[in-house]
């Protein structure tokens, strides 16, 4: 499909090294049989910003949708993950089909390209979720990348030892290996066994790690040091980190200083964890949002993610990552807002090991155009409207 936009502006963070002028406020851009052809700087002010379509690394959607059944958590964490288990035994296959189809829909709608969930697997064998998207997966193929991970609570990944079956099914079908680490008695001996066995069957690692506000939550450090010993650079994701956000700060710089150095990916989850974190019996002090400035800052690449939608968890939200973009704008001061717009493309796609397809010639015709003339706009309800393309066609 062939096509033109007048006078939008292309963030610079998005942009690829044929960026034909660095700063130019507006481009026309070509596109011919489904691809970026042309690139050109115009005088005119932007009608629109233009973004590479959005990829979404820290998602569930095996539970999204089912708030009204199991309750709202209101705050705590473990009465969240307690009502989730008690629930999940009478899902069905098409309760999770239509929750997941759900989920896909409205991520595609709203510009997602690309997708990572993490599937609840705490026991011995393949839960029916795994069944149900591996269908949907081959369902959306073509117009959302969906890949998944097994969340299983660290003490219980290698229970009776499963944690090697499960690492098999996981490379059959192409998934990531997971866990969810906070305040685990042994935490590191238990880690390094993740690490064993991620390295023994070939698997990447996403994990969800210091989901809380105590300062002795040292996972994530932990995981940098493990990511190093095992050679693990640019394979292992860790999402929350909200720990860091209450220890000492020559601590947790120095803890994000070895993310870096071992090539970790972090994931904030702003909307779930603003809800879950901090005292609800007042106004909270705590924010619960990693330290995502600091983390730039240091090197590590850094990503914004939906997490939970309209569950026990957070009873909230939408798939609308552009929404939850603006919210980490807000709540972690992020200055120049547009600098930020990696967070939900680029680097999310270097996390997943995507084709990196920020705004460049020979590069995909697949992008949001929204209403904004400017980042700050992107804030607002009317700066969000937008038009989404896939192989240029509008959809």
């Amino acid at each position: 499909m062939n096509g033109r936009l007048q006078s939008v502006a292309i963030p610079r963070s998005l942009r690829g090294s044929s960026d034909p002028a660095a700063y130019a406020r507006s481009f026309d851009v070509e596109w011919t049989a489904g691809r970026i052809s042309r690139i050109e700087p115009v005088e005119a002010p932007p009608r629109g910003i233009l973004m590479s379509a959005f990829v979404d690394v820290h998602v569930h959607i095996d539970k999204s949708y089912t708030v009204d059944e199991v309750g709202a958590a209101e705050g705590d964490l473990e009465t969240a993950i307690a009502r989730m288990r008690a629930a999940r035994p009478g899902w069905t296959r098409a309760d999770f089909r239509a929750r997941m189809t759900r989920a896909l829909d409205d991520a595609w709608r709203a510009g997602t390209r690309a997708m990572r969930t993490h599937l609840d697997w705490h026991e011995a064998r393949e839960p029916l979720s795994l069944a149900v998207l591996l269908e949907v997966r081959d369902a959306w193929r073509g117009r959302v990348e969906l890949q998944f991970v097994s969340l299983t609570h660290l003490d219980l990944f290698d229970a009776d030892g499963c944690a090697a079956a499960r690492a098999r099914t996981l490379r059959e079908h192409g998934g990531v290996l997971g866990v969810y680490a906070y305040r685990n008695p042994a935490c590191a001996e238990k880690l390094r066994r993740v690490f064993e066995v991620a390295a023994a069957h070939e698997l990447d690692l996403d994990l969800h790690v210091d989901e809380g506000l105590h300062a002795d939550a040292v996972a994530l450090d932990c995981v940098a040091g493990l990511a190093k010993e095992f050679d693990m650079g640019g394979r292992v994701t860790c999402g929350h980190a909200c720990s860091l956000s209450v220890q000492p700060e020559e601590q947790a710089l120095a803890t994000l200083q070895r993310c870096a150095e071992a090539g970790i990916h972090l994931v904030a989850l702003p909307a779930t964890n603003l809800y879950l974190q901090g005292d609800w019996r007042m106004t909270p002090v705590q924010r619960g949002i990693t330290r995502l400035r600091e983390a730039r800052a240091a090197g590590v690449n850094v990503c914004v993610a939906t997490d939970n939608v309209a569950d026990g968890f957070y009873p909230y939200g939408s798939y609308d990552l552009l929404e939850t973009w603006g919210l980490a704008v807000q709540v972690a001061h992020l200055p120049d807002p547009g600098s930020w717009l990696d967070a939900i493309t680029v680097n999310p796609a270097k996390a997943m090991q995507l084709d990196w397809d920020g705004v460049r010639v020979g590069g995909p015709a697949d992008f949001v155009v929204a209403a904004a003339q400017s980042a700050h706009e992107l804030i607002t309800p009317a700066g969000r409207r937008r038009d989404v393309y896939r192989g240029g066609v509008k959809i």
